[in-house]
């Protein structure tokens, strides 16, 4: 089931996550392009939150919150300041990223992934 007034997920439902609606709004710290990003909280239960969350063609930083995602559509690559590991992501790509981590989010194809943090 999912509270049609939230889109929240209840226990016992699904929602398609490839098909939900999310608000947009232009992203921050934008390095190139004008990606729009937004996202969707389905759940947040015992401290923790699972949502969906999606980010346009272009490049922007972030500084990261401890999370693990599934992406499911899209494409991009994620550089760290930190080191010189980059992420390939594609459709069914599981990452995870720690507290304090700062990035940088190159999307070739609108990214849209599934969070837990």
């Amino acid at each position: 089931m999912v509270d049609s007034s939230t889109n929240a997920l209840q226990p016992g439902g699904m929602i398609d996550a490839l098909a939900l609606s999310l608000d947009l709004a232009p992203a921050d710290n934008v390095v190139a392009g004008t990606p729009h990003t937004g996202f969707h909280e389905l759940m947040d239960t015992d401290g923790r939150s699972v949502g969906i969350w999606e980010l346009g063609v272009g490049t922007v930083t972030d500084t990261e919150i401890d999370e693990v995602f599934v992406v499911i559509s899209g494409s991009a690559t994620v550089e760290f300041d930190d080191s010189d590991e980059t992420l390939s992501l594609r459709p069914g790509s599981v990452g995870r990223l720690g507290a304090g981590m700062r990035t940088r989010w190159t999307v070739t194809e609108t990214l849209r992934k599934i969070y837990i943090t």
